[in-house]
């Protein structure tokens, strides 16, 4: 049950009595005063305390601090770490004295996600609300959450009385994430700005130490996922709710006392557009800052805290919005979205397979063979739903292909949008807007709310992380924010690294919202693949995304053998369920997904030596007793398979080959 502590409470009694004081200014008076919530269950605590207990009377800064565990047995997993925001004006990170202790509430909060790692989420916690202010009597709130598999926190700043209503900037924040000195990390650098970036689309580092150097000098983007030295205690460290009143942010490049700060976007972001620091008027609510926190990568796997603190749906009629799988013809094929009669080979692909989609991608509005309304007429024949690329445009990129500047201006979306519901498209992707600043988050969000009065579903590219905004929004189907199979066309670098990236992004980027990868590549492109034709497989399932888009050229799909074409039939993009299996970033990733009462299981080797998997479903798909195993052949491009009877208690076992993988469906 959650507690504020006690020696708190007695040292502001003490000080009323002894002082005479008010004691919303006297707390902790030679004595370390202290605020803690903690979980249902009492397995995570979040608390906070003065930085200098001694001046707390006079006013100091705030600390916070993470732990797991029971009480007999606490890891801690975020050591004493700076909060605070620096404002045009307004120092609300020193010299604070707590106004108003508000106490201790129950959360509790069920909804259902239309795609996901599960269907129902209940997201139970307690909250803790303490008012703060500075001595120029300007107002900070710290609202912080304490769940069984994490914690969340953000602020409230509210001004002092008579403060003008005009927008006040974000000079700064101070919320800081002390790490164990000897903590294992794996977080991707953020990258430069450029015409492509940033997109979230560099690669993720691979188990590195506390306070190593982003190789960019940009700091390092959100996720970092975390161990500490004993792997008793895991964490990943992310935001969620961020709304049109703020940017993204992202952690700094060093960790100065293995502290990691939060960093604003970069100047150059959007070609240069738009302030860097986010303005709003008082009251101003930020976004929440969230920590995953468990002893096992289940809890990072399996949690849903991300959306459990984000807005609530906007959207009450959901019967328009249906996620599914998607045949795309541009990564096979570039130029493909300027022939109708590419596009009708890959509509045939999708009606063949009882996919639900056709993605038209880029220059579809300058076809040099046919038009776009025989695309949809022949789409509409074959029961297949049409999604269309778009170019964001406006000012924040130079990117040329078509169409573009449909989306930028409210009145321009609008029509372009009504124009799409008329011609009967049910999606679109949105791609290329390069920038975490705040008229970008605008963007992003507009183009949601403006889409979502037309019954129009939204994919977003060459852009920012989740935060939240599917549950928000559960007409947003995906969001790239990943070095995706594209890669296999533009970097040469890409086959070898892919394999181990592809073992640390369900523990990541994936696992912090939809992921738009685009997997499934069994031929090669301009760079072959190293991974085995059972690895690609995999990604299927192992990666979740509202829309599944598959990516390979029509053939590759038709040659199939008989059990993967089969699966590929009939993979879900949504489920009721997930769990954690086995692995280790930047190893081995196995995780189980359950749609009604089937289970499908995957995995990945990202080692160039084979490796062996041994799975006993009986806790989770304990009344299972038919498979389907798809596993590795004797090569890199063939499979090995089997459809059998599975006895009760079977313990299964996965032989992976060197960068290979499986994929299974357990089933009554």
């Amino acid at each position: 049950m959650a507690v504020i502590s006690l020696c708190g409470r007695v040292a502001v009694m003490l000080s009323v009595l002894v002082l005479g004081a008010a004691a919303t200014d006297v707390w902790a008076v030679g004595m370390k005063g202290e605020w803690v919530v903690s979980s249902p269950g009492s397995n995570v605590t979040f608390t906070v305390g003065w930085a200098d207990p001694a001046a707390a009377a006079q006013g100091s800064k705030l600390l916070y601090r993470v732990e797991i565990g029971s009480a007999q047995a606490r890891r801690v997993v975020i050591l004493d770490s700076p909060l605070g925001l620096r404002l045009s004006g307004m120092d609300l990170a020193s010299k604070l004295l707590l106004e108003n202790d508000r106490g201790i509430k129950p959360i509790h909060d069920s909804y259902t996600m239309l795609y996901g790692k599960r269907s129902q989420c209940d997201g139970r916690a307690n909250q803790l609300s303490l008012l703060f202010r500075n001595p120029q009597g300007d107002r900070l709130e710290l609202e912080a959450r304490a769940y069984a598999d994490g914690v969340a926190f953000r602020y409230r700043v509210y001004g002092r009385s008579g403060l003008a209503s005009s927008n006040y900037v974000l000079e700064a924040e101070s919320t800081g994430f002390q790490l164990d000195a000897a903590a294992k990390l794996w977080c991707a650098p953020s990258d430069k700005a450029t015409m492509y970036a940033p997109a979230y689309e560099t690669f993720y580092e691979d188990g590195m130490a506390v306070g190593t150097p982003s190789p960019l000098g940009l700091g390092w983007s959100f996720p970092m996922l975390f161990h500490n030295a004993e792997r008793s205690a895991w964490g990943l460290i992310t935001e969620a709710n961020l709304g049109t009143n703020f940017c993204g942010m992202r952690l700094s490049s060093t960790a100065v006392g293995n502290t990691y700060a939060i960093s604003l976007p970069s100047p150059g972001e959007g070609n240069g557009s738009g302030r860097v620091n986010p303005a709003a008027p008082l009251p101003w609510e930020m976004p929440w800052r969230v920590i995953i926190a468990g002893p096992t990568l289940a809890t990072i796997v399996e949690s849903t805290l991300v959306t459990d603190v984000s807005a609530p749906a906007v959207v009450s009629d959901t019967s328009w919005i249906h996620p599914g799988r998607v045949a795309w013809s541009w990564w096979s094929d570039n130029p493909s979205p300027k022939r109708a009669a590419a596009q009708r080979k890959f509509i045939d692909l999708a009606a063949e397979m009882g996919w639900e989609y056709v993605l038209v991608d880029a220059n579809w509005t300058i076809m040099e063979q046919g038009n776009i309304h025989e695309v949809l007429e022949y789409a509409k024949s074959k029961n297949v739903g049409v999604l269309l690329w778009y170019n964001s445009g406006g000012p924040h990129n130079l990117v040329a292909e078509k169409p573009r500047d449909c989306f930028t201006y409210p009145a321009v979306r609008g029509f372009e949008l009504d124009l799409l519901k008329q011609w009967g498209v049910k999606g679109v992707k949105v791609d290329f807007f390069q920038s975490d600043k705040q008229e970008v988050i605008g963007l992003y969000l507009g183009i949601l709310e403006d889409a979502a009065a037309r019954h129009i579903m939204v994919n977003f590219h060459g852009c920012t992380l989740p935060r939240g905004w599917e549950r928000t929004y559960p007409h947003l189907m995906s969001m790239e924010a990943v070095r995706g199979a594209e890669c296999y066309i533009f970097d040469p670098s890409y086959p070898e690294k892919a394999p181990v990236q592809n073992t640390i992004l369900p523990f990541t980027r994936n696992a912090v919202g939809p992921m738009d990868y685009t997997p499934v590549t069994f031929s090669n492109n301009q760079h072959p693949h190293r991974t085995t034709a059972a690895h690609e497989l995999a990604l299927s399932v192992l990666f979740t995304s509202g829309w599944l888009h598959l990516a390979d050229k029509v053939e590759a799909y038709r040659e199939l053998p008989t059990l993967p074409k089969e699966f590929l039939k009939g993979v879900p993009v949504t489920w009721d369920e997930t769990r954690f299996v086995d692995g280790y970033p930047g190893k081995v990733a196995v995780i189980a997904r359950r749609k009604g009462k089937d289970w499908y299981v995957a995995g990945v080797n990202g080692q160039k030596q084979a490796s062996e998997v041994r799975i006993n479903p009986a806790s989770w798909a304990g009344s299972a007793n038919q498979c389907v195993l798809i596993g590795d052949g004797s090569d890199a491009s063939g499979f090995a398979t089997e459809a059998r009877a599975l006895k009760a208690g079977e313990i299964l076992t996965a032989r992976m080959l060197p960068l290979g993988g499986f994929a299974w469906i357990l089933r009554q």
